[in-house]
């Protein structure tokens, strides 16, 4: 493992520990699923409000249709209580002729599906329109509706029980009788077959796969449709029995069953009871539908923005792995192209990548060439001092002579050197070489007159000509122009191009006004500099002029061994 890694910046956030250390892919994958999962426990949360939003609708829905069952059987009922009443009326009844109040009764009844009976106290049949008048009848099925109502003196109505006349399910409606309305009879009965109440019952208006019911006081089923059907006569079963305890007109979850809702319905006045159940989900199928859609969809939009965040990730983490190879090939020294990839954020970090590779090759080139050039430099000025410190010590008569001669020279070499590394190493103009020079050796430039287009120098020759302009100065203050007030000097430099095979470089230095000037008998250090040195450092001639007006120095060379582009060949 790289040292860097185990690093941690010092200012990372607190809140840090929290996060692991694991790939971009985990963290964007996160991010999705917790961006969904709030949204859909939010959904869930609206849908479990609307489910039970529903759950109380659709209680509400099943108490009303047990109640419109029950006030349709209701109505049923009073309405055979009404016909009994009617029939308790008939003359023939108080008469006593019940061969004549057969025929009036079985008339009247002929467009219902009711069938009337006339019994005694004990149950005997004196009467029954189900059969021709003086057919040989037995005592009644239900005797015990009869016994009650004789003794509550009030209309009551039977369970359900099979008929022996009518041979099917029925169930009977009995009004007692005083002896004021029949002398002979002490009950007027309507009975109804139990099929004949399954128009009540129907389903239509119920949600699919409900059932209906009515049931007698015996908790029997008079008559039920739907996919619960149960027969006529069957015990009702006795867990939903059980659930009809509660207030009247209202609704039930299904006992053990939850799934399964139930409504019910106590008769008013009568003893039977309207039943309605199925089961919750049938009736919430739009409901259901809609959870079945949201965990499909739900499921959908979190795979989905998984993929997406993996393919982001994919794109993030193949743009930083690119960018990381760009890094660890600029650092071991390359030039790195950009990379193009999907993000533009990425291409910019790239092109910066690439910028800053550039620049440090070019960086570490410019470093790399300004220690080749010190390294040169340096030679080349540490073989000119030793030549200088060999010249100096053979002319020289004494050390004091020695320390003299060296230090100037030293003095005005360091300064061109100063110069050169102010510019680095860039050259200088050849104007600013014999300021620099002259003001060294003279302190002053007020009788110097420099004259010429300015010329850059190059490293070599900026030192080179500076000791030959120190040596000019020098032997000019000691003997020349520079050692009288009124002597002057004049520097200037020309280039000649026409007649020459290449364009040449004239540098003349005249004196004028100083004192009487003789050639000298010998030669010394700084003869040698003007002279040899200055013609063979820059491959030329030097001519000197001993006139007695002054003396005149001229150097004429090649323009290139002046020049920066000569230098750089010649590296």
């Amino acid at each position: 493992m790289p040292w860097f890694s185990a690093i941690r910046p010092r200012n990372m956030s607190r809140f840090s520990r929290f996060f692991p250390t694991t790939s971009l892919g985990v963290y964007l994958m996160t991010m999705a699923v917790l961006t969904v999962l709030p949204f859909l426990g939010f959904v869930v949360f609206l849908l479990v409000q609307l489910e039970n939003s529903a759950n109380e609708t659709l209680r509400r829905d099943t108490a009303q249709d047990a109640q419109t069952i029950g006030r349709s059987v209701e109505r049923r009922l009073q309405e055979m209580a009404t016909t009994l009443r009617l029939l308790s009326t008939s003359p023939e009844l108080k008469s006593g002729d019940l061969a004549a109040f057969q025929d009036r009764t079985a008339s009247g009844l002929r467009a219902s599906s009711l069938y009337m009976l006339l019994v005694n106290a004990e149950g005997m049949q004196l009467m029954n329109t189900r059969v021709p008048y003086g057919t040989s009848l037995g005592k009644i099925s239900e005797p015990s509706t009869l016994r009650s109502a004789i003794e509550s003196g009030e209309i009551e109505v039977s369970g359900i029980f099979y008929g022996a006349t009518g041979k099917q399910w029925v169930f009977n409606v009995t009004m007692p009788l005083s002896r004021e309305l029949s002398p002979t009879a002490s009950a007027l009965v309507l009975t109804q077959n139990a099929g004949d109440l399954s128009s009540m019952t129907a389903t239509d208006a119920l949600p699919q796969g409900w059932s209906a019911a009515i049931i007698d006081n015996n908790g029997h089923v008079v008559v039920s449709s739907g996919p619960g059907n149960l027969p006529s006569g069957d015990p009702f079963p006795k867990e939903m029995l059980d659930l009809m305890t509660g207030v009247n007109e209202s609704a039930v979850i299904g006992g053990s069953d939850p799934r399964m809702m139930l409504g019910y319905s106590k008769i008013p006045g009568w003893s039977w009871r309207a039943v309605v159940w199925g089961p919750i989900s049938s009736a919430q199928e739009s409901l259901l539908s809609t959870w079945r859609r949201l965990i499909f969809g739900s499921a959908a939009l979190l795979v989905l923005g998984l993929l997406v965040a993996w393919a982001v990730a994919q794109q993030l983490r193949n743009s930083i792995r690119e960018i990381a190879s760009m890094a660890e090939r600029m650092g071991e020294g390359e030039i790195v192209s950009p990379v193009v990839t999907k993000i533009v954020e990425a291409n910019q970090v790239a092109i910066a990548l690439s910028n800053a590779s550039f620049d440090r090759r070019q960086a570490e080139e410019r470093v790399h060439f300004i220690l080749n050039e010190l390294v040169h430099r340096t030679k080349n000025v540490l073989t000119l001092v030793q030549a200088m410190m060999r010249q100096l010590l053979r002319s020289s008569d004494s050390v004091e002579d020695f320390h003299a001669a060296i230090s100037g020279r030293l003095s005005g070499l360091g300064s061109s050197i100063e110069a050169l590394a102010k510019q680095q190493w860039g050259g200088i103009p050849i104007s600013q070489l014999v300021d620099l020079q002259l003001s060294t050796v003279a302190g002053s430039r007020d009788c110097i007159t420099l004259r010429g287009q300015d010329l850059t120098l190059n490293t070599s020759a900026v030192q080179n000509l500076g000791l030959v302009f120190y040596e000019l100065a020098t032997n000019s203050v000691k003997y020349g122009a520079l050692s009288v007030p009124e002597g002057r000097v004049l520097v200037e430099w020309t280039i000649l191009e026409e007649g020459c095979d290449e364009p040449m470089l004239t540098i003349r230095w005249s004196e004028t006004g100083g004192p009487r000037v003789e050639e000298p008998h010998s030669r010394g250090f700084g003869s040698t500099v003007i002279e040899r040195h200055a013609a063979s450092a820059f491959g030329g001639s030097v001519d000197l002029s001993f006139a007695g007006e002054g003396f005149v120095w001229t150097l004429t060379a090649p323009l290139r061994a002046f020049e920066m582009e000569y230098e750089k060949a010649d590296h």
